[in-house]
């Protein structure tokens, strides 16, 4: 049955069809072919993976996204970011990166990020002077961090697969997050003095002050919902529908940036992009539960175990699979049917699985940004209005900077286990 299911697995992927297809077919012949086992199971085991309450905060994360990004909230977490570090050489750069970072903090998506923040930065970045191919290369690598800081979907999905807890794994993204924006930081402010890139304007107390009243609104949101997560006020579902209702209020009520009319198209918007990727799951999830029943995992674990014989060597092998298979599919699919395959094996090693899951997601982060199939050039070459090939140029220089912070947090696992350690021990 292995041959066959890596065989047809193949075979449909080279035919172009949706991931989500290939893994309901590829099990759906398994299960007829070579087993005794009725299909009946199939529609159950798709019913059953999305049968999570955790689940919930993926479609409320994706419409809070939605409703800022038509609204006021990203402008103005800008305006006081570019208020706050503008006069530094490279400064609108560095607000840009900032801006990322705080709306990553409210959205959890990274494209949500790459949209709500580049439509405003981008043009802004080529108008001071920064050149085309930084710009573009600058904000579409920093929208992704949309994943790693919390709250984080593709987090939320690994912590349902690999029964991890969430709290933990948000905790465990806020210093590598932290660490890839300063990082972003450092490069931009280095390129900024070796070019002569010149700050925007003065420092000023009192645009500072200005700026952060008229955004704070905006700021609040993420201490509400992290604050509430950790102080164990709600649980992050309950904190995802929480940043629905709070960014309803301050859009259509204090910003008045997002009209009732819009409503809908958002909630449509929401409900697609929410529907595609729990369908991918569901179709995921059951493709474990036939790979789990035949045992894979332990196949897998003895073979890796007969062949690599350090936990260091293990990660490297993955980071290297994960980096080629980002090239061509979806990293979170990836994830989803390669992290519980490898759950076996983790533990033989001893391999703590939110410093994996964290591995996993910074690979997923770049698996964004690497062509063909990377989510975020695409998403960056839409709002900007510029070639696909242009875009990747653009990242190219970022992605050696994401790759060195790649194997720092894969090798110092205290970076994403030092504040779950310490909170939630």
């Amino acid at each position: 049955m292995i041959a066959f299911i890596c065989l047809a697995f193949t075979l449909l992927l080279l035919a172009g069809m949706p991931l989500a297809v290939i893994l309901g077919l590829t099990t759906t012949l398994s299960l007829l072919l070579f087993t005794s086992t009725p299909l009946d199971i199939i529609p159950q085991q798709l019913f059953n993976a999305l049968d999570k309450f955790v689940l919930l905060a993926v479609p409320f994360f994706i419409l809070a996204g939605s409703i800022m990004t038509r609204g006021g909230i990203a402008r103005r977490l800008i305006d006081f970011v570019s208020a706050l570090v503008g006069w530094f050489p490279g400064g609108l750069g560095i607000a840009g990166i900032l801006a990322c970072i705080f709306f990553a903090a409210i959205s959890g998506s990274s494209p949500a990020t790459v949209v709500a923040i580049g439509s405003i930065m981008i043009p802004a970045l080529i108008k001071a002077g920064y050149g085309e191919r930084f710009s573009l290369g600058l904000i579409t690598v920093s929208g992704s961090l949309g994943i790693i800081i919390p709250p984080s979907i593709p987090m939320i999905l690994y912590c349902l697969v690999m029964n991890v807890s969430v709290a933990k794994m948000f905790l465990a993204g806020v210093l590598p997050g932290l660490l890839i924006g300063v990082v972003l930081m450092l490069y931009t402010w280095l390129v900024a003095r070796r070019l002569g890139w010149r700050g925007s304007s003065r420092s000023s107390l009192t645009a500072v002050i200005t700026a952060g009243r008229r955004g704070f609104w905006a700021l609040l949101l993420p201490l509400i919902v992290l604050g509430g997560i950790y102080s164990g006020l709600f649980t992050p579902t309950e904190a995802a529908a929480v940043s629905v209702v709070y960014a309803l209020a301050v859009e259509m009520l204090i910003y008045r940036g997002f009209g009732p009319g819009e409503l809908t198209a958002v909630c449509r918007e929401a409900a697609v992009l929410s529907a595609c990727l729990l369908f991918i799951l569901s179709c995921a999830m059951t493709f474990v539960w036939l790979l789990t029943a035949q045992e894979l995992p332990q196949q897998l674990a003895a073979i890796i175990l007969a062949h690599i014989h350090s936990p260091w060597l293990f990660l490297l092998a993955v980071n290297l699979l994960f980096l080629v298979l980002g090239c061509f599919v979806d990293d979170v699919s990836a994830m989803l049917i390669l992290a519980p395959l490898f759950l076996e094996t983790l533990n033989q090693y001893g391999i703590d699985l939110v410093h994996f899951g964290i591995v996993m997601v910074l690979n997923i982060q770049i698996g964004m940004l690497t062509p063909p199939f990377g989510l975020n050039l695409f998403v960056a070459a839409g709002i900007s209005k510029q070639p696909l090939t242009r875009v990747a140029r653009g990242v190219l220089p970022f992605l050696v900077l994401m790759l060195a912070c790649l194997l720092l947090v894969t090798y110092l696992p205290r970076l994403s286990l030092f504040l779950p350690h310490l909170f939630l021990s």
